[in-house]
């Protein structure tokens, strides 16, 4: 099916946007870990728990930054749901199919690992996101020796693994709520929903909204992340008919792309440098082999090739999907590989799972960060040696 222009633009513009933000997102990560291990590492602990009003640094990045960087999250699934990739069922069924099964296997793994363990096991969804930010920028590092196809079946993937990615967070860490906060959060909701069903179009009034709504959500005990996904489901995306079918300009498109390079280049890779950094100081190979950090590793680079490739080759042999276009299968074998890469969104579930345990934390990132690394290079690896795009193995018989 061809792709109305402008949707194909806007998708082309988000996969290009993320790809970049991903390589800059390496070096901060890079760098954190750098830094945790020099003779700053006492100055960059420090300034993280010190305090800036409210919130300690560590929190104003997590609990604030991190809303925006929801609220972009929120408005990509939003458009895409309504009017790109994933508008229409046959184009959801092999990426749905595909995230659904990489959200599936690496709990399950990481659940046998640590199973008996009940401290541990808070951590079961850990290993099921995928950054679709890092995962794009090691394809974009491959060129065209990748589909295009495939990019945009990952980012379609991906799309739908921080929806569940959501879902998880909403319904399984959130704890101690406070109903007068919660009830004026879904009033402040109704209010945002009444503006755009009336028309509404000026981002202005959402945005001041939203910031009340993030207000109340943070002390209703849910996670104030999370009202950065609902205010996004406020947000209008169909055109005025003084714009007829030109929908680039509405209020969510416009939103969306003022949000891209900010999210990409600034708030995500400062929450990687803030939260990337672990101190290897006294850890040893035994280390490695705790059951968290082992099923956290096990769960990204296990769970995501076996749920991801699993599951599509299962659609696309019962014929109920289509390959992606010029695509092998061993390029859908190292992407589902690079599905392994699962830094923002794990490292942020991580933290939620084990807030007040350091050195549970400790053990998620190394694991996050020895999955994600070995989940690049091995996906990068076998990507390089598949066939050139549109050679003889594009179908699975």
């Amino acid at each position: 099916m061809t792709l109305p222009r402008r949707t194909r633009s806007t998708f082309r513009q988000f996969i290009d946007g993320e790809a970049s933000g991903g390589i800059f997102l390496m070096f901060a990560a890079a760098l954190a870990l750098i830094v945790a291990n020099s003779p700053l590492a006492p100055t960059y602990f420090s300034t993280l728990s010190s305090y800036v009003g409210p919130l300690n640094v560590s929190h104003w990045i997590n609990d604030a930054l991190m809303a925006v960087f929801f609220l972009l999250v929120g408005l990509e699934i939003k458009r895409e749901v309504l009017d790109g990739q994933l508008s229409t069922w046959p184009r959801r069924i092999l990426p749905g199919v595909a995230a659904a099964g990489g959200m599936a296997a690496p709990a399950l793994i990481y659940a046998a690992i640590n199973w008996g363990d009940a401290a541990t096991m808070r951590g079961w969804a850990i290993p099921t996101a995928t950054d679709i930010a890092f995962a794009l920028g090691v394809l974009s590092l491959l060129g065209n020796r990748v589909p295009a196809a495939l990019k945009v079946f990952l980012t379609a993937l991906a799309i739908i693994d921080d929806l569940g990615a959501v879902i998880i967070i909403a319904v399984f860490y959130t704890s101690g709520l406070k109903l007068a906060y919660l009830a004026g959060a879904v009033a402040v909701l109704a209010i945002l929903f009444g503006m755009n069903r009336y028309g509404v179009r000026k981002l202005s009034p959402y945005l001041l909204w939203g910031v009340v709504l993030w207000v109340l959500v943070l002390m209703s005990g849910v996670h104030a992340t999370l009202a950065g996904v609902a205010l996004a489901l406020t947000i209008p995306i169909k055109p005025s008919p003084a714009l007829g079918d030109d929908a680039d300009h509405s209020p969510l498109h416009r939103l969306e792309h003022a949000l891209h390079k900010p999210v990409a280049f600034f708030i995500v890779p400062i929450f990687g440098f803030a939260n990337a950094g672990v101190s290897f100081a006294g850890m040893t190979l035994a280390s490695l082999a705790e059951p968290l950090t082992l099923g956290v590793t096990a769960g990204l680079l296990l769970g995501k090739l076996i749920g991801v490739f699993g599951a599509s080759y299962a659609v696309i042999r019962m014929g109920f999907a289509d390959m992606p276009a010029n695509a092998s299968r061993m390029h859908l074998l190292g992407v589902s590989l690079l599905c392994g890469i699962g830094f923002t969104m794990s490292l942020f579930i991580g933290l939620l799972a084990f807030a007040d345990n350091v050195e549970l934390q400790n053990e998620v990132k190394v694991g996050i960060l020895l999955g994600s690394v070995l989940a690049a290079i091995i996906g990068a690896t076998v990507l390089l040696l598949a066939p050139k795009p549109g050679g003889p193995e594009s179908r699975i018989d």
